[in-house]
């Protein structure tokens, strides 16, 4: 991956967008998310949006006041686009809990992901191996209590990724598909 300035601009911008926020149940710095991300996907392109956008993937639906304008103003209306794809539906807060909305909310994204573009998809595979490979560490580390961080079971998390899974091996054409299906088997057979 070459390090461009609009690359740079991303690696800060989400460094302090995200500054304050902590990942669920290592307390490591929520940063350490995205900068996983961009090097996952630097092994299967080097389009410099994709990896921005990868960088940035989050910060519409986790960093208050930060809108997709904002997004689009800083970094051009494609990089916005593919953030927006890989995007929870903020509009589930009407006052329930995550735990609460969960399943709504995992409903409405695998329902998006299914018209998402290559780009959209690609990011979202790179989002959730680092997702599995983060869980996956965390339960050698901590075993069954690690489920107490998160808002849905085990059993509802291994749906999921598989239904994630499925998707993308149907709509995303490229490699990155059969490392998510590799963590994804890993995943399964750790908490079985």
């Amino acid at each position: 991956m070459k390090l461009t300035d609009k690359i740079q601009k991303a690696l800060n911008l989400a460094a302090n967008k995200h500054n304050s926020q902590m990942r669920k149940s290592s307390g490591h710095p929520y940063i350490v998310h995205p900068f996983s991300v961009v090097i996952i996907l630097s092994e299967y392109t080097v389009d410099e949006d994709i990896l921005t956008a990868s960088l940035l993937h989050d910060l519409l639906e986790d960093v208050e006041g930060y809108e997709y304008e904002d997004l689009e103003r800083e970094f051009g209306k494609r990089v916005a686009d593919i953030v927006q794809g890989v995007s929870e539906d903020a509009d589930f807060n009407n006052g329930e809990t995550d735990e609460e909305t969960w399943q709504e909310r995992k409903d409405s994204y695998l329902v998006n992901l299914e018209n998402d573009s290559q780009e959209s998809l690609l990011v979202c595979a790179g989002d959730k191996i680092h997702n599995l490979k983060s869980m996956m560490t965390i339960y050698e580390e901590m075993g069954d209590r690690m489920w107490e961080d998160f808002n849905a079971p085990v059993e509802k998390q291994i749906w999921y990724y598989e239904a994630i899974l499925r998707i993308l091996k149907e709509k995303l054409r490229n490699e990155i598909v059969g490392e998510l299906e590799q963590e994804v088997d890993k995943f399964k057979r750790l908490m079985k």
